[in-house]
């Protein structure tokens, strides 16, 4: 089956927060790019990279369980448009029943949200290649933050 939009495979770099929540960075060997989403969002995102569970289940850890008791599963994410500051990205969910018939089902969903599902179910995070050739690279700032050692109170780096 073709792909309508080739893809670049990506992962999260570091979470860092900042004034107005998290910076994400996101990336591959060849260029680091950066989105900004909610506090919550980012600690979950950092949880999951660390396999950190808290005492009760958090949202995303909770949709991580819903899905694992109906049998399904993140199969991956496709961050696949970015218009007016706003990134859009789709999930798509893998369940097979009984009888061994795969089913993928695409959701429109936030990118932060996708990406804590992402990281949680260790699926793969793509983007489209139209997103990536237009989003800027902050490869340099990024590589700066590593060598002079995320904040003390950054989430995660790694990556």
């Amino acid at each position: 089956m073709a792909k309508a939009h080739p893809v670049v495979e990506i992962e999260v770099k570091a979470v860092l927060p900042t004034s107005g929540g998290c910076a994400v960075f996101l990336g591959n060997a060849k260029k680091v790019f950066v989105i900004y989403i909610d506090h919550s969002v980012g600690m979950a995102i950092s949880m999951a990279m660390r396999q950190e569970a808290r005492e009760r289940p958090q949202t995303h850890e909770l949709i991580g369980f819903i899905l694992a008791g109906l049998g399904a599963k993140v199969d991956r994410v496709v961050i696949n448009h970015f218009a007016d500051g706003v990134y859009y990205a789709r999930l798509f969910l893998a369940a097979e029943n009984e009888l061994y018939e795969r089913k993928i089902v695409e959701i429109d969903a936030r990118p932060s949200d996708s990406i804590a599902l992402a990281v949680q179910a260790k699926a793969p995070i793509f983007l489209t290649r139209e997103v990536w050739e237009g989003v800027e690279d902050v490869t340099p700032m990024y590589q700066k933050l590593e060598k002079d050692g995320f904040p003390a109170d950054g989430l995660e780096g790694g990556g």
